[in-house]
């Protein structure tokens, strides 16, 4: 073989192995980007994946956040107890711890040191002229007691005063011989009485337990 054929086949067997070898290069950084491109792929599939199963759940929080859920309405309040106002003591009816009886009015205060009024109330006095205003004091007291004419009875009787003849006092409205009231309630605020000062008895109870014998009584015309 001459060393011009030998030279020209060694040529073509270097160009041969050049061309593997870039076909082999080609291969691996074809490859190699391919690698690199299909984690990628994966973690992009992956994250839109995610993306799509958390949406709706984004959307319902979202929702949930924006919601405006509106107070439950106040409850209404029940309307305070109207206050009664207390009847104002007369002019003239003295001061210290007191029992007033105001003939005009019918009616009687329990008077604190103080001048606070401990109680008022309606009551039915004489219906004749045998009181006359001025001050008293308690000058007795019968938890029972007879009608001077035998007509019935009462109870809490406290004696302040002397009628024409017979005591004057404060007690529970008088039952007949029967046991029957001889007024109603709705009565008192008015002149009923022969000489004495009728009371309901829840109230000719109260006078009992505030007046011991000596405790003062003014009447008021």
């Amino acid at each position: 073989m001459s060393k011009h054929r030998a030279s020209h086949r060694m040529v073509r067997r270097r160009g041969r192995v050049g061309a593997l070898g870039l076909a082999v290069a080609i291969t691996i950084a074809v490859g190699g980007a391919a690698v690199g491109i299909l984690p990628q792929l994966k973690a992009d599939r992956a994250a839109a994946d995610t993306s799509s199963a958390l949406a709706p759940a984004a959307i319902e929080t979202a929702a949930l956040d924006t919601l405006v859920i509106p107070e439950p309405a106040p409850k209404r309040r029940a309307a305070a107890a109207s206050v009664t106002k207390v009847a104002a003591l007369p002019a003239g009816s003295g001061t210290g711890r007191r029992i007033v009886f105001d003939q005009s009015d019918q009616r009687v205060w329990l008077v604190e040191d103080d001048s606070t009024v401990e109680r008022t109330y309606p009551v039915s006095g004489s219906r004749f002229n045998n009181l006359q205003p001025g001050t008293y004091t308690v000058q007795s007291k019968s938890r029972h007691a007879g009608a001077f004419d035998g007509s019935g009875s009462m109870e809490y009787f406290v004696r302040f005063a002397t009628g024409f003849s017979e005591p004057i006092g404060f007690h529970s409205v008088p039952r007949d011989n029967s046991g029957n009231l001889e007024q109603t309630k709705d009565e008192l605020g008015t002149r009923l009485s022969a000489g004495c000062v009728r009371q309901w008895l829840p109230d000719a109870i109260a006078l009992w337990d505030f007046a011991p014998v000596g405790t003062k009584v003014v009447v008021t015309a």
